[in-house]
C-alpha cells in the first residue's frame, strides 16, 4: 500500500495543472463533468497501462539506473520537443 500511496502523490504532483488538465477542463464546458472525468480517466488509465506494463519488462532486463536514466532521457528529449513546438 505504502508504494501505491507513493506513486498517487507523484503522479498526482506531476500531473497537477498539465496540459491534460487544462483539455480536461475544456471537455467539461462542453460535454460536462461527468463525460470529461469518465473520458479522462479512461484515456490516462490505457496511457498508464501501457506505461507500466512497458516498464515491468523493462525491469525484467534492464538495471534499475539504465531504466531511469532512459526515463529521464525521454523526459528531456519530450520536454525540449514541448518548447519548440514539435509535441
Amino acid at each position: 500500500m505504502d508504494g501505491i500511496l507513493t506513486i498517487f502523490i507523484a503522479i498526482f504532483l506531476a500531473e497537477l495543472g498539465d496540459k491534460t488538465q487544462l483539455a480536461t477542463i475544456a471537455f467539461a464546458s462542453k460535454y460536462g463533468w461527468k463525460t470529461a472525468f469518465i473520458g479522462a480517466i479512461l484515456g490516462l488509465a490505457a496511457v498508464n497501462l501501457i506505461g507500466a506494463f512497458l516498464g515491468d519488462k523493462l525491469g525484467d532486463v534492464l538495471p534499475l539506473d539504465v531504466v531511469h536514466k532512459l526515463a529521464g532521457g525521454l523526459f528531456i528529449i519530450f520536454g525540449v520537443l514541448m518548447i519548440l513546438g514539435k509535441l
